[in-house]
């Protein structure tokens, strides 16, 4: 049996498969309700890693306990994380303040200023990307607003980093990881050793590098007691979420595309040679299955504004509708949603708009004609419009869609939204019988040696959806597009 974890901002999800037969055996998530952000402040978001290990801990007992698993049939265990985050903790390895997360926006006038006085050429060159609002940007907030817990700090690293420390007691991370924090120099393929010198960050608060395929650590007795796990277990696989979901999907090769649509939005494709964005509205990172001889790199479109609109609707205006309502009574308005469009940037600084938060809005509503069907289908369109615009950016770095591959969850599950997505794109949709979690056990299985190849690993790997672009709609979604192009007024 192999375990993988997927560490969200909502929740926790833990799955156990079978190892020779690729079987999902079952899947525990945690906690039942959203997990709490916290923002104190207009653009923050924060989370407690100690609610994340707590959620963990419940997750798997309550897996264990529904299969009746024994605990010494788990041969490895992988981990699947929400990007871009950063934990601090001291050398006691306790957390010292709670986690900035992917969608806090603190950090973003600190990696323009980098920016500008690296000069744009120097960072596109060596990092492929501006240090934005990225971890590292986000630790360089930390000494400068936070100097007397800054000197506290022994290691900063990455929410799946945090959680394989929890488990095995040893701090380490990936190039990968790295490579998403903007702490990763692709020209010399070193730490962004200059970055950190005009940050005044001290290297050796980084972790040591392991492979991302590797035994990254073994269960501690401490931790296996408290995940009811036994102790010597190895922790073999670890990957942020986007280039995880990427590696679910077998989405490892030049050319191929992976998207998911949870909380946020995003579309991911692998190239062979680092190219940037210009902008950086798209970002370049190390893929998981990068090697010396063989290059891989994942370029990321994402929209924060994705999964979230949906949750906001259904809390704030649906009335506690179940999404399969929603999408029942989407599909009741027509595609365009009668000139109604959403703009769905509500979560924050997005990236795509130069990591502006230029915040959301509903433009058009008429009181005569609308009701919740076209509202709930200007937003899913809205989320779907707003991959596309960010889409428009990875073609001018020469990416091609001709195919994409999406695990059969969250906005996927709405036929409304794979559609819209299918006609906007022009591209076949293929949706999978997996998952984060999968892809992190199936992970694991390839580091700790259980499985021989990446062909092995995906035994079991099934497409149980297809959609096809179907030309009569392209006018109707073009028109719509256009005029969600217009009030978004760029």
């Amino acid at each position: 049996m192999l375990l993988g974890y997927d560490l969200g901002s909502s929740s926790i999800k833990a799955t156990l498969i079978n190892s020779q037969t690729g079987e999902v055996m079952a899947s525990a998530t945690y906690p039942k309700q959203e997990m709490e952000m916290i923002s104190k402040k207009q653009g923050w978001a924060e989370q407690k890693p100690e609610t994340w290990w707590n959620n963990i801990k419940s997750a798997t007992k309550e897996l264990m306990s529904s299969t009746r698993t024994p605990k010494d049939r788990i041969r490895a265990i992988g981990i699947s994380y929400q990007m871009h985050g950063l934990v601090l903790v001291d050398k006691e390895q306790q957390v010292l303040r709670p986690a900035i997360i992917w969608c806090d926006s603190r950090a973003v006038a600190i990696g323009k200023k980098a920016f500008h006085d690296l000069s744009g050429e120097y960072c596109l060159g060596h990092y492929l990307n501006s240090p934005g609002n990225f971890t590292a940007s986000k630790l360089k907030w930390v000494k400068d607003n936070e100097p007397e817990l800054y000197e506290k700090i022994y290691k900063a690293m990455l929410p799946g980093d945090y959680i394989a420390m929890k488990m095995t007691g040893q701090i380490n991370t990936t190039v990968s990881g790295l490579s998403e924090g903007i702490f990763w120099d692709f020209k010399s393929k070193t730490v962004a050793d200059k970055l950190l010198k005009y940050y005044g960050i001290e290297q050796d608060l980084l972790p040591e590098i392991v492979d991302t395929f590797s035994v990254h650590g073994q269960l501690t007795a401490a931790a296996a007691n408290e995940l009811g796990l036994e102790p010597g277990t190895r922790v073999a696989y670890r990957a942020g979420d986007q280039p995880n979901n990427a590696f679910s999907l077998n989405v490892l090769n030049a050319g191929e595309v992976a998207a998911t649509a949870g909380t946020s939005g995003v579309v991911y494709g692998i190239i062979e040679k680092p190219e940037f964005d210009p902008l950086s509205r798209v970002n370049t990172f190390v893929h998981v299955n990068n090697t010396k001889n063989a290059n891989r790199y994942g370029v990321l479109l994402c929209v924060n504004g994705t999964g979230i609109l949906n949750s906001w609707m259904q809390k704030n205006i649906m009335d506690g509708l179940s999404y399969k309502e929603m999408n029942e009574i989407a599909m009741q308005a027509p595609i365009g949603a009668d000139n109604l469009s959403f703009i769905p940037f509500g979560n924050g600084a997005e990236r795509i708009m130069e990591n502006n938060d230029i915040g959301a809005s509903l433009l058009g509503l008429n009181f005569n004609r609308h009701n919740q069907s076209h509202i709930l289908r200007a937003g899913q369109e809205g989320i779907v419009f707003a991959l596309n615009y960010g889409f428009t950016i990875m073609k001018e770095m020469g990416m091609e869609l001709k195919t994409i591959r999406a695990g059969h969850a969250n906005m996927f599950l709405s036929p409304l939204f794979a559609e819209a997505f299918a006609n906007i794109t022009c591209a076949t949709v293929e949706l999978y019988n997996t998952d984060g979690a999968q892809g992190a056990a199936r992970g694991a299985g390839i580091g700790a040696g259980v499985y021989g190849s990446f062909a092995d690993a995906f035994t079991g790997l099934k497409s149980i959806k297809t959609i096809e672009p179907s030309p009569p709609l392209f006018g109707a979604y073009e028109d719509a597009y256009g005029r969600w192009l217009k009030n978004l007024n760029v």
